[in-house]
């Protein structure tokens, strides 16, 4: 991962003692979890650029050194040691950590005045919000290029790469942009390396004092900052608003919120009722996840048999802590099980069951792997019933904090709209020999639908 800073004017190679970094010496520093490099690969009066690359060890994050993100596959095989994540804005705040506060010694009055800067972000992640890039930026006095890529050249129908290339210019104090830097590099990241808690509100407002208040996307900001973790964003927002009333973002902010919690439950409540509907006593949760609808499943006496499969073995340990199985009673035991595997394979383990639910998973699947998907459910599990949503993209409109193109999970491959979901659920369904019902869940739009769209999958005998 690279971030290039570059001054463009009198005297630019002055942007050395901005820095604190001798552009006539390549430095190292080593990090928790890699190394990084400052060297500066072009030097003149009229203009200096500094480069900072990183150089992260994925053996280190996956046996669990810090940056570890712990989660089935994604421990081995991930885009953290080579793209422009929460890892970059460590660096910058170990190596450049002293520009940041704008000291400079005897060049105070070149660090208190706005120069002509430049920054570039190599390999930024940007799934679906490039937008986002100039609403979040462009406020600040920036103005705004990225490139973008396509995923795959051999394979054009993946369409974009969730990575940009970007470039922000704009005539700034170099304190002001390392901050912003700081700040918005792990706003567009989804996937922070660090713990989120009640430093990091400390630290987002403090570092943000001087232009986030008053910002227009703070709500986004703030909230992706802060991983939407609901209690810390609360807090931030109380903070934010003693010196800003305007409120109306936040407001709608938590109205979303809300929203987005009733529909689970309205989600959770539909799939049982159709499970008690259609008779069912042994169920199988493919995708179960932290276990949520399990736990509502086990206080139903029909349902004699419940097994949760997930391919993380993460969200397998907060299920069963979610579940209590630990100290749970014999007769328990032997109505629950949990274990681990993968949705793409065929496994006899998942043979036998009155119905599968798969809530809220196959978006998360990649599109070249839904062939398999079918075949592993329908062709050789071949459960009697299939309870299956997936969210319906029409929706996404009615989501202040979604834009065009927006998907509502960072790990979401893919969204349909309602004609896209029923011609596949359609077409499986002929393939293999079932019919199949559908239904919305949630509040519905006149123009756009429900929130979640339900395929109900009944084997034709």
């Amino acid at each position: 991962m690279l971030l290039t800073i570059t001054y463009t004017g009198e005297n630019a190679s002055d942007l050395g003692y901005l820095l604190f970094k001798n552009p006539n010496r390549p430095q190292t520093f080593e990090l928790n979890h890699g190394k990084a490099y400052v060297f500066y690969p072009e030097i003149s009066a009229e203009r200096t650029t500094a480069a900072l690359l990183l150089d992260i060890n994925p053996i280190d994050l996956a046996r669990g050194k810090e940056g570890a993100t712990s989660g089935g596959l994604f421990e081995y095989v991930n885009d953290r040691p080579y793209v422009s994540s929460s890892f970059m804005s460590t660096a910058i705040s170990r190596v450049y950590g002293t520009a940041m506060t704008g000291r400079a010694d005897a060049h105070q009055a070149l660090s208190d005045s706005p120069l002509e800067l430049s920054a570039t972000i190599t390999m930024m992640p940007c799934r679906g919000e490039q937008g986002k890039l100039n609403s979040v930026f462009e406020p600040l006095g920036y103005d705004v290029k990225y490139e973008t890529f396509v995923s795959d050249e051999n394979f054009p129908q993946w369409g974009e790469s969730k990575y940009v290339n970007l470039t922000i210019s704009g005539k700034v104090r170099l304190r002001d942009l390392l901050k912003h830097i700081y700040v918005l590099i792990p706003v567009f990241d989804r996937h922070k390396h660090y713990w989120v808690g009640a430093d990091e509100v400390d630290k987002l407002l403090r570092i943000g004092e001087d232009w986030l208040p008053n910002h227009p996307e703070r709500t986004y900001i703030t909230g992706r900052y802060l991983n939407r973790r609901k209690s810390l964003v609360s807090i931030a927002f109380e903070r934010l608003t003693e010196t800003d009333t305007t409120s109306s973002d936040i407001l709608s902010e938590t109205e979303e919120k809300e929203a987005v919690k009733n529909l689970n439950t309205q989600r959770l409540n539909s799939v049982i009722a159709t499970l008690k509907n259609c008779g069912a006593k042994k169920i199988i949760d493919l995708g179960c996840g932290e276990g949520r609808l399990i736990k509502q499943l086990v206080k139903d006496r029909q349902f004699t048999q419940i097994t949760g499969v997930d391919v993380s073995h993460v969200a397998l340990k907060r299920a069963n802590e979610r579940l209590k199985l630990e100290r749970a009673s014999e007769s328990m035991l032997e109505r629950v099980n949990l274990f681990q595997g993968s949705l793409t394979y065929k496994d006899a383990r998942f043979n036998g069951f009155d119905a599968a639910c798969v809530i809220e998973v196959i978006e998360h699947l990649d599109i070249p792997r839904l062939v398999a998907f079918e075949r592993m459910l329908f062709e050789f599990a071949k459960p009697p019933v299939v309870v299956l949503t997936t969210p319906n993209r029409e929706y996404n409109t009615n989501y202040a904090n979604l834009h065009e193109d927006d998907v509502r999970h960072s790990d979401h491959r893919f969204e349909w709209t309602r004609a896209e979901f029923q011609n596949w659920a359609n077409k499986t369904a002929d393939k293999f020999g079932y019919k199949v019902k559908f239904s919305d869940i949630g509040e519905a739009s006149e123009i756009h639908g429900a929130p979640t769209q339900m395929g109900v999958f009944t084997l034709c005998v």
